[in-house]
Parts: structure tokens; sequence; C-alpha cells
């Protein structure tokens, strides 16, 4: 009989587990009943084909020869008032020496997202002839070769990548002093990179209104499919305003909704710049 009795207990619980999913699958299958998010959830979730490329990144999605370095520099907590010290002087000396190919685009320190994190942007106008010669000066330069030892005590690892910039995203115009600056990081889905500037092409538009664009990049050299937006703003409630106000430009929805599924992963740093950055 206590056979019996748990053999209906089993068989009780599994109707009602039963019972419940079909319950669940019911309500998963009635229709959505607003109509004022559909078409912007239709795009969202609507996943293209992704269609063949007909050219290389570089011929289809920029018109400039320059060429975009990015240094991150992960530094241990207790060094970075020694590391931006040290890293001062070395910067400034690279930037203001006109037998180097290359110039500081900005510098600055993580405040929000990764810590204890510098990040370097250089360019050269001579795309990556400029950085080929700049590896080989670099190498025979006595006073960088003392500052990049000093540097590696201070470190727990580094990284770099080379980028382009988009061609829609227009020349970096020099902005006012006192900003923060944001980095966001989109890793895209392979082969969605053309897409996605086609879609940013666009949306850009409305994102120009008060002169927060500051470049958009994208990687040939690193972690691939990478694509870096930076903005400026004066301060983090002014940019929680621009970001609002920008939905209520028509044509922005459209851009969120179809880049969207595109992505992978995202994620965002807040920076302030150090003193010798060029953009403050």
């Amino acid at each position: 009989m206590a056979m019996n009795g748990r053999h209906l207990l089993f068989r009780s619980s599994h109707f009602l587990r039963n019972a419940g999913i079909v319950k669940h699958a019911q309500a998963l299958q009635r229709p959505y009943s607003s109509s004022q998010n559909e078409g912007w959830l239709k795009n969202l979730l609507h996943v293209k084909k992704v269609e063949p490329a007909k050219a290389a990144h570089s011929e289809t999605l920029t018109n400039k020869e320059v060429v975009y370095e990015m240094q991150i520099h992960n530094i241990k907590p207790d060094r970075m008032r020694d590391y931006i010290q040290a890293s001062e002087h070395c910067l400034k000396r690279i930037h203001e020496n006109p037998d180097f190919p290359c110039r500081l685009f900005g510098s600055w320190s993580t405040a929000f997202g990764h810590q204890d994190q510098a990040v370097h942007i250089w360019f050269y106008d001579t795309g990556y002839h400029g950085v080929k010669t700049m590896s080989e000066k670099l190498w025979e330069d006595k006073e960088y070769n003392e500052y990049k030892k000093l540097r590696g005590e201070m470190l727990m690892d580094r990284s770099n990548s080379l980028l382009l910039p988009f061609s829609f995203w227009g020349k970096p115009q020099p902005t006012d002093t006192g900003n923060l600056y944001e980095l966001r990081s989109y890793h895209l889905r392979p082969g969605t990179l053309i897409e996605w500037a086609n879609n940013w092409k666009n949306g850009i538009k409305h994102r120009r209104e008060h002169s927060e664009a500051v470049a958009g990049l994208f990687t040939q050299v690193g972690d691939l499919y990478l694509v870096h937006h930076i903005w400026a703003y004066p301060d983090l409630q002014t940019r929680k305003e621009i970001r609002e106000k920008a939905w209520q430009n028509p044509g922005w929805d459209n851009c969120v909704a179809y880049t969207v599924p595109l992505i992978r992963k995202m994620e965002s740093r807040v920076m302030i710049p150090l003193p010798c950055s060029p953009l403050q």
C-alpha cells in the first residue's frame, strides 16, 4: 500500500507539472496586444541574413589613408599616479616630435567601467607605412626604452589594435575642455560590419546636435568585428539627457532596432582625459 501511495503521489505531481507547462505555453501563445512598440520589436527580433561582401572593409567603409592605434594598459591599482606621471613626458615628447610619423589623438584614464586602466589612441597620417616607421624608430629610441622598462613595473598587462575610421563619421573635431569621454565598444557578429555602417550612416545624424560625436572606428588588427564609438559630454547628467532626447528624433529608433541584433557583446567606459591629451 505504501508503494501504491508513492506511485499515486508521483502521478499526481507529474500531472500538475504538465498542466502548469501547458498553461504557461498557452500564455506564451497569446497575441501581444500592444501596438505602440510592435514595429520596433519586430525589427529588433528580426535577424537579417548576412550578405556576401563585395570588397574589403578598408575599401568599402573608409576613404582615408589614416590608421589609428588604440593602446589599452591595465595598471596595478596602487601605481596609477606613478603611471600618469611617468607617461606624461613620454607621450608629449612623441606627440611633439616632428621626426615621429604619429600624433596623439587622445589619452585617458578610466573612471567607470574597467578600472585602473589607461586608453591611448594614436593616428598615423601616412597609414601603415607610418606604423612600420614608428615601430622601427621606437625600437632604437633610448629614452623611450627606458620609459618602457619603467612602465613594465607598473602594468599587469597591455594590448593594442589597429583601426580605421568610418568615412561617414567625418573628421574628428576639437572639443571644449572639461569633458568626460565615453568609449562604447561593440563586438559584432562576423559578416555584419557593412550592415552596421549602413545603419549608422543615417543614425549618426541624430547624434550631432550637441557635438558629442567624436570618432567612429573599426578594427583591422586585433579583435576583429570590433567597433568603437567615442562621445564627449560635459558630465554624466548631460549624457543622460542627450541620449534620452535622441529617441525623440524620427529614425533613431530604426537605427537601434536594426543594429542591436548585430551585436554579440557591448561595453562602455567613461574616461577622464590625461593632462597631455589633445582632447580635453
